[in-house]
């Protein structure tokens, strides 16, 4: 199947006399076995509300089928994803490369919590490539690479990462949500893990938080099943449902998170108040020739640097927005536009441009409305300005 229709396809409940287009919400703690060998057995697939019934397994289907893993779990929101699938290959007396661009939330994960079990984490250059290599020691059991990177968006060489990591014996794991799985396969690229938040496109509707973490193999899905098992994570059957009613649009609405995204870094790659546009598909970004071979698009998210302006002068910018939301998540069908501090999460590179940077999320209002209104927040912070 073309993506679009596997899309549509995957996790519907099977044919049967009556059946529902989409897979009802089942609301369980307990379920029942019919005899003791049932029960005995372990019920296979349904046995318990925390490990999810129908409704997450028609969603975990869906996902693994778009991802190509063999196995697709859930988590409670993709910061819990990104630190099972840490947990999952790491104990103490180990080490973990990250790049220096990941979300910050999973930096302070490894920084504050796995550090206080004897897990040593070292921040590596996003744009390292095969140089990797180097830093791949026996004691290091685990790459997690986020590409393109937060805030910044460099996009990493991951063939090249997962080349190296698999030759050492470590596991890749990549946190894939940028790409909602479409315009990017970590797993066919070499990857033994993909993460997503799926709060973000797959809901696509900014009213549910939940994550993903797809396997490359089944040696890989156990170890990530007992991380998940362990800590207890659980995904309610009403999120799993929201999830998975807004994946079925997934393949409709990034075309337009894509073209509104570019249409936009173009504008403001004309402005000048603007020093710089981070997208991956603009020609001089960091790993724009990457992105160009190993992604098929963009989604709608993106950054720009604007020259130095006054406190006062920005907070008015920000203040004349109607169209942008300000608000910490993006996927959604809205725009959104934050201010945002690459320099206070770095320390294997260094930020170095001055002016403040943006993060921006092209959602699916009408382009033309928000040039515009980007353009009179520019007048307004001018008129500040002078």
């Amino acid at each position: 199947m073309k993506e679009p229709t596997k899309i549509i396809a995957a996790g519907r409940p099977r044919k049967r006399p009556h059946h529902p287009v989409n897979p009802p919400v089942e609301r369980a703690s307990t379920y029942l076995f019919p005899t003791y060998d049932d029960y005995a057995d372990g019920g296979k697939n349904i046995v318990y509300g925390r490990l999810g019934g129908p409704t997450h397994r028609a969603l975990e289907d869906a996902i693994a089928a778009i991802e190509g893993g063999v196995e697709t779990r859930l988590a409670p929101s993709g910061l819990q994803a990104v630190n099972a699938a840490l947990l999952a290959f790491v104990r103490a007396g180990d080490k973990l490369l990250v790049a220096d661009t990941a979300y910050d939330p999973t930096r302070k994960f490894c920084e504050r919590f796995l550090a206080r079990f004897g897990v040593e984490t070292i921040f590596y250059d996003p744009m390292i490539g095969a140089k990797i290599d180097a830093l791949i020691t026996p004691e290091v059991k685990a790459v997690f690479a986020e590409s393109p990177g937060s805030l910044t968006f460099e996009v990493q060489d991951i063939p090249a990462i997962a080349k190296a990591a698999r030759a050492k014996g470590a596991r890749l794991i990549v946190d894939n949500t940028w790409s909602a799985g479409i315009h990017f396969k970590p797993l066919a690229a070499g990857a033994h893990v993909s993460v997503q938040a799926g709060t973000k496109y797959h809901s696509g509707h900014s009213d549910c938080l939940i994550g993903s973490i797809s396997s490359a193999d089944e040696e890989t899905a156990k170890l990530v099943f007992h991380a998940l098992l362990q800590l207890g994570a659980n995904v309610s059957a009403d999120d799993a449902y929201l999830t998975l009613r807004g994946l079925r649009t997934l393949s409709a609405r990034m075309p337009v998170h894509e073209a509104n995204g570019l249409a936009l870094a173009k504008f403001l790659a004309r402005r000048a108040e603007v020093a710089a546009v981070l997208h991956p598909a603009i020609r001089g970004a960091a790993g724009h020739a990457i992105w160009k071979r190993d992604f098929s698009g963009a989604s709608g998210l993106f950054g720009a640097v604007l020259h130095p302006v006054s406190k006062p002068a920005l907070k008015t910018f920000f203040n004349s927005l109607r169209h942008f939301g300000m608000g910490f998540s993006w996927g959604g069908f809205e725009s959104l536009c934050i201010h945002t501090h690459p320099e206070n999460n770095r320390s294997a590179t260094a930020w170095t441009r001055s002016g403040p940077v943006l993060r921006i999320h092209a959602g699916l209002e009408h382009v033309d409305d928000l040039v515009e209104d980007l353009e009179r927040a520019f007048a307004a912070m001018k008129a500040v300005r002078s």
